[in-house]
Protein backbone atom coordinates (compact mmCIF):
# COMPACT_ATOMS: atom_id res chain seq x y z
CA UNK A 1 0.00 0.00 0.00
CA UNK A 2 1.26 3.47 -0.90
CA UNK A 3 0.78 5.78 2.09
CA UNK A 4 1.69 8.79 -0.04
CA UNK A 5 -1.18 8.10 -2.40
CA UNK A 6 -3.63 8.12 0.52
CA UNK A 7 -2.18 10.81 2.80
CA UNK A 8 0.09 12.86 0.49
CA UNK A 9 3.05 11.86 2.68
CA UNK A 10 5.04 8.69 3.29
CA UNK A 11 4.92 9.22 7.08
CA UNK A 12 1.35 10.23 7.98
CA UNK A 13 0.22 11.60 11.32
CA UNK A 14 -3.36 10.41 11.88
CA UNK A 15 -5.28 12.16 14.64
CA UNK A 16 -8.16 10.45 16.42
CA UNK A 17 -11.61 11.90 17.06
CA UNK A 18 -13.01 10.11 20.12
CA UNK A 19 -16.78 10.36 19.84
CA UNK A 20 -18.81 11.13 22.94
CA UNK A 21 -21.11 8.23 23.99
CA UNK A 22 -23.47 7.24 21.20
CA UNK A 23 -27.11 6.03 21.32
CA UNK A 24 -27.55 2.72 23.22
CA UNK A 25 -24.17 3.03 24.99
CA UNK A 26 -24.30 3.12 28.83
CA UNK A 27 -23.24 6.77 29.05
CA UNK A 28 -25.28 8.09 26.10
CA UNK A 29 -26.26 11.65 26.97
CA UNK A 30 -29.35 11.90 24.77
CA UNK A 31 -28.09 14.54 22.33
CA UNK A 32 -26.59 13.61 18.99
CA UNK A 33 -26.03 17.32 18.37
CA UNK A 34 -23.60 17.39 21.32
CA UNK A 35 -21.72 14.44 19.81
CA UNK A 36 -21.56 16.14 16.41
CA UNK A 37 -20.49 19.51 17.83
CA UNK A 38 -17.60 17.95 19.78
CA UNK A 39 -16.53 15.83 16.79
CA UNK A 40 -16.55 18.85 14.47
CA UNK A 41 -14.53 20.86 16.98
CA UNK A 42 -11.94 18.08 17.33
CA UNK A 43 -11.67 17.42 13.59
CA UNK A 44 -11.12 21.14 12.97
CA UNK A 45 -8.47 21.27 15.71
CA UNK A 46 -6.65 18.30 14.20
CA UNK A 47 -6.76 19.71 10.67
CA UNK A 48 -5.61 23.18 11.75
CA UNK A 49 -2.79 21.60 13.74
CA UNK A 50 -1.42 19.92 10.64
CA UNK A 51 -2.27 16.21 10.81
CA UNK A 52 -2.40 14.21 7.58
CA UNK A 53 -5.53 12.18 8.31
CA UNK A 54 -8.30 11.62 10.85
CA UNK A 55 -9.77 8.43 12.29
CA UNK A 56 -13.14 8.43 14.06
CA UNK A 57 -13.77 6.05 16.98
CA UNK A 58 -16.74 5.35 19.25
CA UNK A 59 -14.19 5.48 22.09
CA UNK A 60 -16.54 6.57 24.89
CA UNK A 61 -19.05 3.78 24.22
CA UNK A 62 -17.25 1.52 26.73
CA UNK A 63 -17.99 -1.11 27.84
CA UNK A 64 -17.94 -2.31 24.26
CA UNK A 65 -19.66 -5.19 22.57
CA UNK A 66 -16.96 -7.46 21.21
CA UNK A 67 -18.31 -7.78 17.69
CA UNK A 68 -21.41 -6.24 16.09
CA UNK A 69 -22.53 -2.84 17.37
CA UNK A 70 -26.15 -1.68 17.50
CA UNK A 71 -27.57 -0.23 14.25
CA UNK A 72 -28.09 3.10 16.07
CA UNK A 73 -24.30 3.31 16.58
CA UNK A 74 -23.71 2.68 12.87
CA UNK A 75 -26.23 5.37 11.98
CA UNK A 76 -24.75 7.91 14.40
CA UNK A 77 -21.17 7.33 13.24
CA UNK A 78 -22.24 7.68 9.60
CA UNK A 79 -23.84 11.06 10.31
CA UNK A 80 -20.81 12.29 12.27
CA UNK A 81 -18.30 11.23 9.62
CA UNK A 82 -20.27 13.02 6.91
CA UNK A 83 -20.29 16.20 9.01
CA UNK A 84 -16.52 15.94 9.51
CA UNK A 85 -16.00 15.40 5.78
CA UNK A 86 -17.92 18.63 5.13
CA UNK A 87 -15.44 20.51 7.32
CA UNK A 88 -12.03 19.06 6.43
CA UNK A 89 -10.44 17.76 3.25
CA UNK A 90 -8.21 15.21 4.98
CA UNK A 91 -8.59 11.44 4.47
CA UNK A 92 -10.99 10.04 7.07
CA UNK A 93 -10.99 6.56 8.56
CA UNK A 94 -13.11 4.60 11.04
CA UNK A 95 -12.64 2.28 13.98
CA UNK A 96 -15.89 0.74 15.23
CA UNK A 97 -15.03 -0.64 18.65
CA UNK A 98 -14.46 -3.15 19.82
CA UNK A 99 -14.05 -5.15 16.65
CA UNK A 100 -16.87 -4.44 14.20
CA UNK A 101 -14.87 -4.24 10.99
CA UNK A 102 -17.92 -5.11 8.92
CA UNK A 103 -19.86 -2.05 10.13
CA UNK A 104 -16.76 0.11 9.69
CA UNK A 105 -16.26 -0.95 6.10
CA UNK A 106 -19.99 -0.55 5.38
CA UNK A 107 -19.94 3.03 6.67
CA UNK A 108 -16.69 3.76 4.84
CA UNK A 109 -18.11 2.41 1.60
CA UNK A 110 -21.19 4.64 1.85
CA UNK A 111 -19.46 7.88 2.89
CA UNK A 112 -16.32 7.30 0.78
CA UNK A 113 -14.02 7.12 3.80
CA UNK A 114 -10.59 5.84 2.86
CA UNK A 115 -9.55 3.39 5.58
CA UNK A 116 -10.65 1.47 8.66
CA UNK A 117 -8.86 0.15 11.73
CA UNK A 118 -9.57 -3.39 12.88
CA UNK A 119 -8.33 -4.39 16.34
CA UNK A 120 -8.34 -8.16 15.75
CA UNK A 121 -8.13 -9.19 12.10
CA UNK A 122 -6.53 -12.61 12.62
CA UNK A 123 -5.99 -14.90 15.59
CA UNK A 124 -7.79 -15.03 18.94
CA UNK A 125 -7.37 -12.45 21.70
CA UNK A 126 -8.53 -12.56 25.31
CA UNK A 127 -9.94 -9.11 26.11
CA UNK A 128 -12.17 -7.35 28.64
CA UNK A 129 -15.02 -8.11 26.19
CA UNK A 130 -14.22 -11.84 26.27
CA UNK A 131 -12.61 -13.84 23.49
CA UNK A 132 -12.41 -11.97 20.18
CA UNK A 133 -11.72 -13.99 17.05
CA UNK A 134 -10.36 -12.42 13.89
CA UNK A 135 -12.76 -12.56 10.95
CA UNK A 136 -10.49 -11.61 8.08
CA UNK A 137 -12.23 -14.06 5.77
CA UNK A 138 -15.61 -12.36 6.24
CA UNK A 139 -14.27 -8.82 6.12
CA UNK A 140 -12.21 -9.25 2.95
CA UNK A 141 -15.09 -10.94 1.15
CA UNK A 142 -17.48 -8.22 2.29
CA UNK A 143 -15.14 -5.53 0.96
CA UNK A 144 -15.13 -7.30 -2.37
CA UNK A 145 -18.94 -7.57 -2.36
CA UNK A 146 -19.24 -3.83 -1.70
CA UNK A 147 -16.89 -3.15 -4.59
CA UNK A 148 -14.89 -0.62 -2.56
CA UNK A 149 -11.18 -0.08 -2.03
CA UNK A 150 -11.26 0.88 1.65
CA UNK A 151 -7.85 0.12 3.16
CA UNK A 152 -7.69 -2.15 6.20
CA UNK A 153 -5.26 -1.09 8.95
CA UNK A 154 -4.99 -4.02 11.38
CA UNK A 155 -3.58 -4.12 14.88
CA UNK A 156 -1.02 -6.79 15.67
CA UNK A 157 -1.30 -8.13 19.24
CA UNK A 158 -3.66 -5.26 20.03
CA UNK A 159 -3.60 -3.26 23.30
CA UNK A 160 -5.96 -4.18 26.17
CA UNK A 161 -5.72 -7.82 25.06
CA UNK A 162 -3.61 -10.96 25.28
CA UNK A 163 -3.20 -13.65 22.62
CA UNK A 164 -4.41 -17.13 23.56
CA UNK A 165 -1.30 -18.63 22.03
CA UNK A 166 2.18 -17.15 22.41
CA UNK A 167 3.02 -16.03 18.88
CA UNK A 168 6.29 -14.32 18.15
CA UNK A 169 5.77 -10.74 16.97
CA UNK A 170 7.34 -11.56 13.61
CA UNK A 171 4.90 -14.44 13.08
CA UNK A 172 1.93 -12.29 14.13
CA UNK A 173 2.89 -9.51 11.72
CA UNK A 174 3.43 -11.92 8.83
CA UNK A 175 0.12 -13.71 9.50
CA UNK A 176 -1.78 -10.42 9.63
CA UNK A 177 -0.34 -9.37 6.27
CA UNK A 178 0.03 -12.62 4.37
CA UNK A 179 -2.99 -14.53 5.70
CA UNK A 180 -5.24 -11.65 6.83
CA UNK A 181 -4.35 -9.45 3.80
CA UNK A 182 -4.05 -6.27 5.91
CA UNK A 183 -3.04 -3.19 3.91
CA UNK A 184 -1.11 -1.80 6.90
CA UNK A 185 -0.36 -3.02 10.42
CA UNK A 186 -0.53 -1.15 13.72
CA UNK A 187 1.67 -1.73 16.75
CA UNK A 188 0.63 -0.37 20.15
CA UNK A 189 1.79 -0.53 23.73
CA UNK A 190 -0.10 -2.54 26.35
CA UNK A 191 -2.85 0.08 26.83
CA UNK A 192 -4.23 3.41 25.61
CA UNK A 193 -1.50 6.02 26.10
CA UNK A 194 1.27 3.43 26.30
CA UNK A 195 3.83 3.42 23.44
CA UNK A 196 5.29 0.34 21.73
CA UNK A 197 9.00 -0.13 22.35
CA UNK A 198 11.49 0.69 19.65
CA UNK A 199 12.80 -2.86 19.36
CA UNK A 200 9.31 -4.21 18.68
CA UNK A 201 8.72 -1.52 16.04
CA UNK A 202 11.96 -2.41 14.30
CA UNK A 203 11.09 -6.11 14.41
CA UNK A 204 7.59 -5.44 13.05
CA UNK A 205 8.92 -3.29 10.19
CA UNK A 206 11.41 -6.00 9.25
CA UNK A 207 8.65 -8.64 9.25
CA UNK A 208 6.22 -6.40 7.35
CA UNK A 209 8.69 -5.80 4.50
CA UNK A 210 6.88 -3.41 2.13
CA UNK A 211 3.67 -3.15 4.17
CA UNK A 212 3.42 0.03 6.28
CA UNK A 213 3.74 -0.21 10.07
CA UNK A 214 2.05 2.48 12.17
CA UNK A 215 2.40 3.39 15.84
CA UNK A 216 -1.01 2.84 17.44
CA UNK A 217 -0.71 4.35 20.92
CA UNK A 218 1.44 6.29 23.34
CA UNK A 219 3.10 8.73 20.94
CA UNK A 220 3.84 12.22 22.28
CA UNK A 221 6.07 15.09 21.19
CA UNK A 222 8.90 13.81 23.40
CA UNK A 223 9.10 10.28 21.98
CA UNK A 224 7.74 10.67 18.45
CA UNK A 225 11.10 11.58 16.92
CA UNK A 226 12.59 8.33 18.18
CA UNK A 227 9.58 6.12 17.44
CA UNK A 228 9.19 7.39 13.87
CA UNK A 229 12.72 6.26 13.05
CA UNK A 230 11.31 2.74 13.10
CA UNK A 231 7.75 3.28 11.78
CA UNK A 232 5.94 4.53 8.69
CA UNK A 233 3.31 6.60 10.47
CA UNK A 234 1.44 7.22 13.70
CA UNK A 235 -2.11 7.22 15.05
CA UNK A 236 -2.28 9.65 17.97
CA UNK A 237 -4.87 10.99 20.39
CA UNK A 238 -4.18 11.06 24.15
CA UNK A 239 -1.19 13.43 24.00
CA UNK A 240 -3.16 15.84 21.80
CA UNK A 241 -5.94 16.30 24.37
CA UNK A 242 -6.14 19.36 26.61
CA UNK A 243 -3.77 18.79 29.57
CA UNK A 244 -3.04 15.36 28.03
CA UNK A 245 -6.20 13.98 29.66
CA UNK A 246 -8.13 11.43 27.62
CA UNK A 247 -11.61 12.78 28.44
CA UNK A 248 -10.71 16.31 27.34
CA UNK A 249 -11.17 17.65 23.76
CA UNK A 250 -8.32 17.98 21.26
CA UNK A 251 -6.07 20.99 21.84
CA UNK A 252 -4.92 22.54 18.51
CA UNK A 253 -1.75 23.92 20.14
CA UNK A 254 -0.74 20.44 21.32
CA UNK A 255 -1.48 19.13 17.81
CA UNK A 256 0.87 21.71 16.29
CA UNK A 257 3.59 20.86 18.84
CA UNK A 258 3.27 17.16 18.05
CA UNK A 259 3.34 17.66 14.28
CA UNK A 260 6.38 19.92 14.59
CA UNK A 261 8.21 17.35 16.75
CA UNK A 262 7.36 14.53 14.32
CA UNK A 263 8.62 16.52 11.34
CA UNK A 264 11.89 17.40 13.13
CA UNK A 265 13.01 13.79 13.42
Amino acid sequence: MDLHQLFKTQTPIIGVVHLLPLPTSPRWGGSLKAVIDRAEQEATALASGGVDGIIVENFFDAPFTKNQVDPAVVSAITVVVQRIQNLVTLPVGLNVLRNDGKSAIAIASCVKAQFIRVNVLTGVMATDQGLIEGEAHQLLRYRRELGCDVKIFADVLVKHAHPLSSPHLTVAVKDTIERGLADAVILSGWATGSPPNLEDLELACEAAANTPVLIGSGANWENIGTLMKAANGVIVSSSLKRHGQIEQPIDPIRVSQFVEAAQRR
